[in-house]
């Protein structure tokens, strides 16, 4: 699959870390380096792929050790896939998220919009994966959808053994927003924000995230920025979108891109335990 848009230019020559990429979809078999290219031409010098699988995991892992440095790696098991979190999975997550290069327990939570997995086993998974990011003293990527209270309530059970977090791609409203700041997790914004249509409440809430909690991600491919133009012919999201989102938050946020590109790099790189570059 190829691009044929040419990528944003960097926010102001500011360095952005995209905290959310899932490098491992299929969508970007064919042209891989050449996504990773265009996200460095852009400013997005960093970024960290998403494992939301034991087998996806694993392939996050390979693909962040293909590029030292510039990609790193979470490894979890999504609320989707809870399910598969059997004791033997489990071992063999812990496996993955010991490697260096993984930065992160998960894509961990609950969904309670697909249920693609029973509740309790997705309440169960997430325990797991809990208790896996307290052993090994790294933070957690964070899934919500539609399960805002069974959520916070596991959070706030092993909030104290956790070092901290992402609630990733958040898309709630003031009431989720301040719960979670109040347990000190960061807040990842996607392009979810970009979408007039289901994202507009986002705006006005960008003020209340301190800055040294705001990240951004892409999530891609999927969530493509609505208001992206032109729009590339596959419609598939890639990090080289990450200025597009960056320029969004900030404009709602009061504030210049390139002050939010600086505390956004600073508050992932601090999260991550990532490396300058």
């Amino acid at each position: 699959m190829t691009n044929d848009t040419t990528p944003p230019a960097a926010a102001e020559a500011e360095l952005l870390i995209d905290i959310g990429i899932n490098l491992g979809h299929d969508s970007y078999d064919a042209d891989r380096d050449a996504v990773i290219g265009r996200a460095v031409a852009s400013g997005v010098v960093q970024m960290v792929v998403t494992g939301a699988s034991v087998d996806g995991s694993r392939k996050a892992l390979e693909i962040a050790r293909s590029h030292p440095g510039r990609l790193f790696a979470t490894a979890g098991v999504h609320p989707h896939h809870a399910t598969e979190l059997t004791s033997d999975a489990l071992s063999v997550l812990e496996e993955l998220a010991r490697e260096p290069e993984v930065v992160a327990a998960g894509e961990c939570g609950l969904d309670y919009f697909r249920d693609f997995s029973p509740r309790p086993a997705q309440r169960e998974a997430f325990h797991r994966q809990l208790e896996l990011a307290a052993r090994l003293h790294k933070p957690v990527f964070l899934h919500q959808r539609d399960a805002h209270e069974d959520f916070f309530a596991i959070l706030k059970e092993h909030r104290q053994t956790i070092v901290g977090g992402v609630t990733h791609c958040f898309t709630g409203g003031t009431h989720e927003l301040q719960a979670y700041l109040e347990l000190g997790f960061a807040i990842g914004i996607t392009g979810w924000i970009c979408d007039e249509r289901r994202g507009a409440h986002l705006l006005p809430l960008m003020r209340e995230i301190p800055a040294e909690r705001l990240l951004l991600e892409t999530d891609g491919p999927y969530l493509l920025p609505r208001d992206l133009h032109p729009k590339p012919a596959s419609r598939r999201n890639e990090p080289s979108y990450l200025p597009h989102i960056a320029t969004v938050v900030a404009r709602a946020r009061g504030e210049p891109v390139e002050t939010l590109a600086r505390s956004s790099t600073a508050a992932a790189r601090a999260l991550f335990g990532l490396p300058a570059i």
